[in-house]
């Protein structure tokens, strides 16, 4: 078993610039001068350190961004905004190379892997610049006596706050940006604290394309001081949230001031079925890489995984046996399957819920450990496999955000909905299986807002995802993407003398 790669220590022309908050367009330090650190994981080294920020710098970006959108901005036409998109692609484009090292250095996604985001990352801006032109009210029937046109208007909501996660920047900064520069409103971000430096990159390069002072800001800082500010700031029209269903919670409340408009995209504990009639030739990896992908660092992990009880035992062999052949190590190393998690208290979570599942009673397939020698520094995991889990146990019913996968029997159709939807989590899930009435069934039976038949994980900025129960609410790319940055004006219009 291989699971050791060389590590390569690499540092990144970006982090020699004097970084800071990011606020009319400009580089600024905190109100406080405190800093944080950012931390490589593969190897527990400083990359930079960040303005810790405030109440005080989150109301300085606000004010950026409502002076901008009350603006200029407020007049650029449909058309400025794509072009404005579309060059943004192109500088995206052309330094897409320093953007995905700089997520390996700052995440720990292997390099191979941030790379193969390029195509992702590119599409959605591509996508959002097609938006820009498509924003269109109606004109309406009516019922009134005399003479009167009705119409509906689709009008820029204003300053957006958005919280974001720290486990794909890179992608999902976009669906943010993007929706923003096609409607017209203003953004500032509060990128995660370990993950801030690919955020303040890309803003850097819409800058560099043209976009106006004030439309993006970014503060840097943690949640309970810049995140909540920004949540309960009263100039702050809509703010979108992704992170854990706790945090998700003190959001709305927060939102409550001036009754913002709320997206949130909170935790999962997605199910991932697989009947015995299944290619298990694409079932095995396809299910593995569901979880193992970015080290189990996805709200869409597919970790409660179902197997159908004739190839169970089968199944559990060919999963653990790729688990085994799985490289992990440092992600600058090109040959590396898997990075590591994002901090030591995520490496702490991980190896507590794998030492709770032990004395709970499932059987350790492979895995289970962290790497230790070379990487003993870094924040490494072992790709887990736990199977004779049940669903009483706690790594089948909490989110764990780690490589680990729970792996549970099933018998028919009916049993394996019944298990996939007692979950208070509603996000995502699967269905491996050769018959299409089955997999129908499955779609139709899941209680989730994204599910894939043969796949896991796939995703495009057009199609979009959405979440149900306490895993959140609001589209996520898509049509309607875009309306949740745009509020409707109802026109009445007596054309009569």
């Amino acid at each position: 078993m291989n699971t050791q790669a060389n590590i390569k220590s690499e540092s990144h022309p970006f982090l020699k610039s004097k970084l800071g908050h990011i606020i009319n367009g400009q580089f600024v330090e905190g109100a406080t001068g405190a800093l944080l650190d950012c931390v490589n994981p593969a190897n527990g080294q400083v990359l930079a350190r960040l303005p810790e920020g405030n109440g005080s710098d989150m109301d300085k970006a606000v004010k950026a961004a409502r002076k901008a959108f009350n603006g200029a901005w407020s007049r650029w036409t449909p058309y400025q905004r794509q072009v404005l998109l579309t060059r943004i692609h192109d500088l995206v484009a052309e330094n897409f190379e320093e953007i995905a090292r700089l997520a390996t250095l700052e995440i720990g996604t292997p390099l191979a892997r941030t790379r193969q985001m390029k195509d992702y990352a590119l599409s959605a801006i591509l996508y959002y610049a097609t938006q820009t032109v498509n924003v269109a009210g109606q004109i309406l029937p009516n019922n009134l006596t005399g003479e009167y046109m009705t119409m509906t208007i689709k009008a820029p909501l204003g300053v957006v706050g958005a919280i974001m996660p720290w486990n794909v920047p890179l992608v999902g900064a976009w669906y943010l940006i993007g929706g923003t520069l096609a409607s017209g409103c203003t953004l500032v971000l509060k990128p995660a604290e370990h993950a801030s430096l690919v955020v303040l990159y890309l803003t850097q390069l819409l800058y560099q394309a043209g976009m106006p002072e004030g439309v993006v800001n970014v503060v840097t800082g943690n949640g309970p001081t810049a995140g909540a500010a920004l949540a309960g700031h009263p100039d702050v029209d809509r703010i979108i949230f992704t992170g854990s269903t706790e945090s998700g919670r003190r959001v709305i409340e927060a939102s409550a001031s001036n009754v913002k408009r709320v997206q949130l995209e909170l935790g999962g504990k997605s199910p991932d079925v697989v009947f015995a009639d299944a290619d298990l030739d694409a079932a095995v990896p396809g299910a593995a890489m569901g979880v193992f992908f970015n080290s189990g660092q996805a709200c869409i992990a597919g970790s409660r995984l179902f197997v159908q009880r004739s190839i169970h035992d089968q199944f559990v062999e060919r999963l653990t046996e790729f688990a085994k052949q799985l490289r992990v190590g440092d992600g600058l190393d090109l040959n590396v399957d898997l990075g590591p998690v994002i901090s030591q208290r995520q490496l702490d979570r991980v190896l507590s819920y794998i030492e709770g599942a032990q004395k709970e009673g499932a059987t350790l397939s492979s895995g289970g450990s962290r790497l230790g020698g070379h990487l003993g520094n870094g924040f490494f995991v072992r790709p887990t496999v736990f199977s004779n889990v049940t669903a009483d146990m706690t790594i089948a019913k909490e989110e764990i955000f780690g490589p680990v996968i729970s792996v549970l029997p099933f018998e028919s159709t009916e049993d394996a909905l019944e298990m996939a939807n007692a979950t208070e989590y509603g996000l995502a899930g699967a269905v491996w299986t050769r018959d299409i009435s089955k997999a129908m069934k499955m779609v139709h039976g899941i209680k989730a807002g994204t599910l894939w038949v043969n796949c896991y994980g796939v995703l495009d900025a057009g199609v979009g995802m959405n979440g149900h129960k306490l895993s959140g609410y609001g589209a996520k790319g898509g049509p309607s993407h875009i309306d949740a940055f745009l509020y409707q004006k109802s026109v009445y219009i007596n054309h009569a003398g």
